[in-house]
């Protein structure tokens, strides 16, 4: 499940069916891509209790009014020893740099708050996940790729970090 799906461009590619999304607009185009899109936002999903095994939440963190509430309901709807996976582009990252000093004039970045890894992991802790597991990619800027770049173990040098942590 992908708890802020968007227009389903991740969802689709990675085979994932249902998708939490508070923009009608967003919604209505991954229900065309055959995402089954539920009304709803990040910190009040509208799902059962340990419903699911994993929920991706993909740059969704940095437009939520309340991150850490996002994650106890990610949490909540998770079962027991399953996954979330968020990502992010790092604040102190080339590319989130950019987006900072950018987003006053940007339609899409405006609302965002940009997070650290570290940021994000304690508020994974906070909240009970834990085993996590952090991967980097994205060394170049995004006008210059040519080709797809690599996921290396860590983060620090890529920009898209992303952060799996295991409900225990």
């Amino acid at each position: 499940m992908e708890i802020g799906v968007g227009t389903g461009r991740f969802a689709v590619p990675l085979k994932i069916k249902i998708g939490v999304e508070p923009s009608k607009r967003m919604g209505k185009i991954a229900r065309r891509r055959g995402i089954l899109v539920i009304e709803g936002t990040a910190e009040n999903l509208p799902l059962k209790d340990e419903s699911f095994d994993f929920a991706l939440m993909v740059t969704t963190i940095c437009f939520v009014d309340d991150p850490l509430r996002a994650l106890q309901e990610a949490k909540r709807v998770i079962r027991k020893g399953g996954h979330i996976i968020v990502g992010i582009v790092g604040r102190e990252s080339f590319l989130g740099r950019e987006y900072e000093e950018k987003k006053e004039k940007s339609l899409f970045y405006k609302r965002a708050r940009f997070f650290s890894t570290e940021e994000i992991v304690h508020l994974m802790k906070m909240v009970g996940f834990g085993d996590f597991k952090v991967v980097q990619t994205l060394f170049n800027h995004p006008s210059k790729l040519t080709d797809v770049e690599p996921v290396l173990k860590g983060y620090g040098e890529g920009a898209f970090v992303v952060i799996a942590g295991r409900k225990s």
